[in-house]
């Protein structure tokens, strides 16, 4: 066992602290709400450079955007539900294993989806709400036939990590960078091609996931270590060409984006992780130590101590 990684049983005993949870819980997914910390990665480089952080605002397109996501993991569950019985981590979701009615998940689905539609009106922006709809398009798409056609399906799982970034930038009012956009595309492509090659160590076959029939652990190997060369060469132009940063401080968060590629690319083809992007994150201790300390290096940067 590596340095920083919690043992093998935890796995085990945090599944079985997740089944101890209410059957509602567990279909909201509440813990994948980690994802949505990319709407706060904007936030101080845009307050950095003069944008005004309107706290109830930002809150309602935060939470707002946390109620969306968990309706599109019900509208998952529910288009899935028959193809979830036959893998062997998935069966146990509340939809899949009968614990709630496809009928009770409609309803709870389209609650979820009316108060986010609510909680994005109260920000008052349209562009919130204009990317709320996109993410729910691009969902719909992928829930409804995308996900089954190679490659489409990866640009649809990494478009939701942009769109997170850009509705962080619009709730702060601010016009994201060329910079921004290229390092997240890039970074959201590579967790994305992580989480199919993590589908294919796993076993799951083209019967329950048709799109994994297109891929290969060759092709997605090359796809992650171009992705990962494109996060990392973006985030460092970014650094020196954006302006934002202290002279002299630009390049000290880039040893931390540089360590957590590289351990995540390690625990990848090490451990044979990465289907789950939020499950790796939470395993590692080491992940979450290079994320800490890229926040930290990040405040000193801006000059916040």
């Amino acid at each position: 066992m590596g340095v920083g990684e919690v043992p093998a049983g935890s796995d085990g005993k945090s599944r079985d602290l997740d089944a101890a949870l209410p059957p509602l819980v567990r279909l909201l997914r509440i813990h994948h709400w980690t994802k949505n910390g990319f709407i706060l990665l904007p936030v101080p480089f845009a307050l950095r450079v003069g944008s005004q952080l309107d706290v109830p605002v930002f809150a309602a397109g935060f939470f707002g955007f946390c109620v969306l996501s968990s309706a599109v993991y019900v509208l998952n569950d529910l288009r899935d539900a028959e193809t979830d019985r036959l893998n062997p981590r998935k069966r146990q979701r509340p939809i899949a294993s009968g614990a709630i009615s496809p009928a009770a998940g409609w309803t709870v689905f389209a609650a979820l989806a009316l108060a986010a539609l609510g909680m994005g009106l109260a920000t008052g922006l349209p562009g919130v709400l204009g990317l709320f709809g996109i993410y729910a398009g691009a969902n719909l798409a992928y829930s409804f036939g995308a996900k089954n056609v190679p490659l489409l399906d990866v640009f649809i799982l990494a478009s939701g990590y942009v769109v997170r970034v850009l509705v962080g930038c619009a709730l702060l009012q601010a016009r994201p960078s060329g910079w921004l956009l290229l390092c997240s595309s890039g970074l959201a492509l590579f967790l994305a091609f992580a989480k199919r090659r993590g589908d294919l160590i796993e076993g799951i076959g083209p019967d329950h996931r048709p799109a994994l029939a297109g891929y290969s652990l060759g092709y997605l190997d090359a796809a992650l270590a171009i992705t990962a060369g494109v996060s990392l060469l973006s985030y460092a132009l970014y650094s020196v060409e954006a302006g934002v940063l202290i002279p002299g401080r630009e390049l000290a968060g880039l040893v931390f984006v540089a360590f957590a590629i590289l351990d995540y690319l390690r625990v990848i083809y090490v451990h044979g992780e990465g289907a789950s992007p939020v499950s790796t994150a939470f395993r590692h201790r080491s992940l979450q130590a290079a994320g800490l300390l890229w926040m930290l290096a990040t405040a000193w940067s801006l000059g916040l101590f």
